[in-house]
Formats: structure tokens, sequence, C-alpha cells
């Protein structure tokens, strides 16, 4: 029990220190019903461009589910991993590869089990006016397009 504790206040820890720089990007107020489309819009436009078969989430600020769309031939499996990416994305405020990333790359495997955490690729913050105001995610095709497709929805908000 207390080593299960510890596992989990040194994960905690390694993600407080490796993501500190998101925590100065403060939340702002829920990403709108009509930006969560255009976001949606902007990725989707991506994902027929290069006929792939996804669904795409929009959370809020709160991690709520603001926006979903499924391709036609986009499996139902994909319907949580885009809402999960999408959450995972809002709340550590930094893309969602960046987890898997640490995994991979730094051997920091421990992350695998914070609740959430959602390490692969494809959730995505969206940043307005240096706030966080939801989050995309993508689920469907291969990690580095989800993220590819995440990542136009997200910055296409951008001014």
């Amino acid at each position: 029990m207390k080593f299960s504790i510890m596992k989990t206040a040194l994960t905690v820890l390694s993600l407080h220190s490796i993501f500190a720089f998101s925590q100065t990007i403060p939340y702002g107020a829920p990403i709108s019903l009509e930006d969560a489309k255009k976001a949606a819009q902007a990725a989707s436009a991506e994902m027929h461009k290069n006929n792939f078969d996804m669904t795409i989430a929009v959370v809020d600020s709160g991690g709520n589910l603001v926006y979903l769309e499924r391709s036609n031939n986009a499996g139902l499996g994909t319907i949580d991993p885009a809402i999960g990416k999408a959450k995972a994305a809002n709340g550590i405020k930094t893309p969602t590869k960046a987890i898997a990333d640490m995994i991979v790359k730094q051997g920091v495997v421990n992350l695998i089990a914070v609740p959430g955490a959602m390490p692969v690729d494809g959730g995505v913050p969206i940043i307005v006016d240096n706030k966080v105001i939801g989050a995309i995610g993508v689920s469907g095709g291969m990690l580095q397009d989800d993220d590819a497709v995440a990542t136009i929805g997200a910055q296409s908000l951008l001014h």
C-alpha cells in the first residue's frame, strides 16, 4: 500500500515538474459551441482531404464534451478515445503526444498509471489569447495523423 501511494506521488511529481510550464497558462472561459464547431470543421476538412475516417471531439475548459463528429466509416471504438484525448489535453494543458513521448523517449512508464493521462498522440489544447479554452481530440487514424488533424483544429481558432 505504501509503495503504491509513493509511486503515485512520484508520478504526480514527475508530471508537475515536466509540465510546470503549462501551469503558467490559465484556463479561460469555456469554448463556445460556435468555436468548437469551427475547430472541428477545420479538423474535419483535413481529415477529408487525406481520406481518413475519424472521430473528432471538442471539450471545454472544464473537460466537458461540447461537440462530437464521427465520419460515416469511423469505427465506433474511436469515440471514447477521441473524447479521452481531448479531456487529457485539456487537463494537462499540453498535447497528449508529450505524455507519449515521455514514456517512449524518457522511460517515465509510471505515467501510464495516471488516471485520464491518455498517453497517445491526438489530443491538443485549444489556446486562445494565452488561455486554455478547451481541447480537441481525434481518433481513428495512425497516431501521427490523429495528432496532425487535432493540431489543425486547435490552431484554427488562432487569429
